[in-house]
């Protein structure tokens, strides 16, 4: 965790995890400029989460997948995709001579090639069959896990601060918890007739 940058910085109340795909609406000044420099110059940024919860400065480290609409107005719609997970030093109240913020930021090397253990493996399959997903790749991460799972930003920021084995079990926990949910539903189904 020692790869040290200064990066542009747009601070929100998200925490995306590695491989994740977040939509984004882009109107103030400062950020159409960001999504313009990464257009033309494809750089990468970091979202901050901007949320009191934060106290271990996290955020990730993001890069344009595609802009989906631009609008007269020069508002966007983009889709950026989350690289690695970044730890603040330093807010910058500009980057460089831009209008958009930056930061001091320490990455941390997320490998999202390693897979999840087998025990969070399978359930996790088994909810996606719950979820009527065919879509499959060859290997799902702790991390590809956590990101369909729909944590909320407390959830997400547990899940990044805990050690690994703990994570692990978290991430296992959350998924007993949703197939839980999707058993009670398919219950209730049965109970209940509608006219």
């Amino acid at each position: 965790m020692d790869n040290q940058s200064e990066i542009p910085l747009f601070p929100l109340t998200l925490l995306p995890l590695p491989g994740e795909l977040v939509p984004l609406h882009i109107f103030e000044p400062r950020y159409r400029q960001l999504v313009d420099d990464m257009e033309r110059l494809d750089i990468s940024f970091g979202i901050y989460c901007n949320h009191e919860i934060n106290e271990a400065r996290l955020g990730s480290i993001m890069k344009l997948e595609s802009v989906i609409k631009k609008y007269p107005t020069g508002e966007s719609d983009i889709v950026v995709r989350c690289l690695d997970i970044f730890s603040l030093d330093k807010m910058l109240r500009t980057y460089n001579d831009k209008m958009y913020p930056g930061g001091n930021v320490r990455t941390w090397s997320v490998d999202i090639r390693i897979p999840a253990d087998h025990s969070v493996y399978d359930l996790f399959l088994n909810l996606r069959e719950k979820r009527n997903m065919t879509r499959h790749i060859d290997i799902y991460s702790l991390f590809h896990i956590a990101g369909e799972l729909n944590l909320d930003v407390f959830d997400r920021y547990k899940f990044l601060t805990f050690p690994p084995e703990k994570a692990s079990v978290f991430i296992l926990n959350q998924l007993k918890f949703q197939l839980h949910l999707f058993d009670q539903e398919d219950k209730s189904r049965d109970m209940y007739h509608l006219n």
